[in-house]
């Protein structure tokens, strides 16, 4: 592991997505809360908080760390879901891993709860979009555009 103890704690956010691709029936059962299993958006909440939490048990060489807060939302569109991750600490290391972590877990639980619906849906999308804090100071995704030269007319 990298030695962080000579760095002092400041605070510290990192802001994380990735999507559940889905049919757009899976997506009407999700936002009617029809699934069998159960809420699907509850669950997976609960789920990236978690694994927020638990980001150092899972990734070798990530530093454990005291997380602040985690908000974990959702956005449902007609072929996918969006999953959000902020994660808040003030401690000696970004908390990064933490967001990508409880947005990829999110979307697991996501896809676990639906996939008796829906075998063809696909994670994509999981990045960093946003830190701020730390030696390195902030960071924000753009979000490039789209290339007009892909599309049929």
């Amino acid at each position: 592991m990298v030695d962080v103890t000579p760095k002092e704690p400041t605070s510290r956010r990192a802001l994380a997505r990735g999507r559940v691709v889905m049919n757009t029936e899976t997506t009407s059962l999700v936002a009617r809360g029809s699934i069998n299993k159960g809420d699907v958006l509850s669950v997976a909440r609960v789920a990236g908080i978690q694994a927020a939490k638990r980001a150092s048990d899972l990734i070798p060489l990530c530093h454990p760390l005291l997380v602040g807060s985690v908000l974990v939302n959702f956005r449902i569109e007609d072929t996918f879901i969006e999953v959000e991750a902020q994660v808040d600490t003030v401690d000696r290391t970004g908390v990064e891993m933490e967001a990508l972590t409880a947005v990829t877990v999110a979307c697991l639980t996501i896809y676990d709860m639906c996939k008796s619906v829906d075998r063809s849906m696909e994670i994509t999308d999981v990045a960093l979009w946003e830190k701020t804090g730390g030696r390195t100071g902030s960071y924000r995704r753009v979000e490039e555009p789209l290339d007009s030269g892909s599309h049929p007319d």
